[in-house]
């Protein structure tokens, strides 16, 4: 079985969250996250997409949650993979493909996603519309629980973006955003990594730095 870097987050006792994204049961996929692709995405600023990517990577540092990716053709247009994965998931397994565009038709990536012994998989790339759907639809079948992360993921068109969402709800998978991700995962304050879990919430939500320099000042000022 693929080992985590970190094995002492887990969901903590809270009282509830049984609807909620396990941390010891959860991978993440990313797919495809390209240098060319980023050129055709239109139904999302790519400062943001790649933020929200950067987010998922340190938080599968953070809580030891095991990272897969790959890329269809990195050699060609579409380009190599954002360099952010792996310098902030250095953990991250890379699965190259022989021009799959459904990496679920590779047997190497379905075999690396079954050696985890997870069965919650969160997925993004680009696009969404093709190399999130494509393997989300195939695992879902397959019998894993499947979260589509829409704001790490970007898609030529916002009508394509739209189209996604009503299928992937039509084929099981959730939608979520990279926020609901963080959070599902944090669960509690009452954790040793509260104070660097803070810092990512201020990656997806840009004015909660806002929040925690107030509240730091406030405390300055108190004492």
């Amino acid at each position: 079985m693929t080992k985590s870097p970190n094995t002492k987050s887990s969901v903590l006792p809270t009282g509830g969250g049984a609807a909620l994204m396990d941390p010891a049961d959860t991978v993440i996929l990313l797919l495809d996250h390209q240098a060319g692709l980023f050129q055709t995405v239109k139904d999302i600023a790519v400062a943001d997409l790649r933020r929200n990517v950067e987010m998922l990577a340190k938080l599968a540092t953070l809580l030891g949650v095991p990272v897969i990716t790959t890329a269809s053709e990195p050699a060609g247009p579409n380009g190599p993979l954002m360099p952010e994965i792996r310098r902030f998931a250095p953990h991250a397994v890379h699965v190259p493909r022989k021009g799959e565009v459904n990496a679920w038709d590779n047997d190497d990536f379905v075999a690396q996603v079954r050696v985890t012994g997870r069965k919650t998989l969160v997925m993004a790339g680009v696009w969404t519309s093709v190399c999130v759907m494509f393997p989300a639809l195939d695992a879902r079948a397959a019998g894993y629980e499947v979260y589509a992360v829409i704001d790490a993921s970007g898609d030529p068109s916002e009508m394509a973006s739209r189209t996604s969402l009503a299928r992937f709800v039509q084929g099981g998978v959730k939608p979520v955003s990279t926020n609901a991700v963080l959070s599902e995962l944090h669960r509690t304050w009452a954790r040793p990594e509260a104070a660097d879990l803070a810092q990512l919430y201020a990656l997806v939500a840009p004015n909660y730095a806002a929040v925690m320099e107030s509240f730091q000042k406030a405390q300055e000022a108190a004492r």
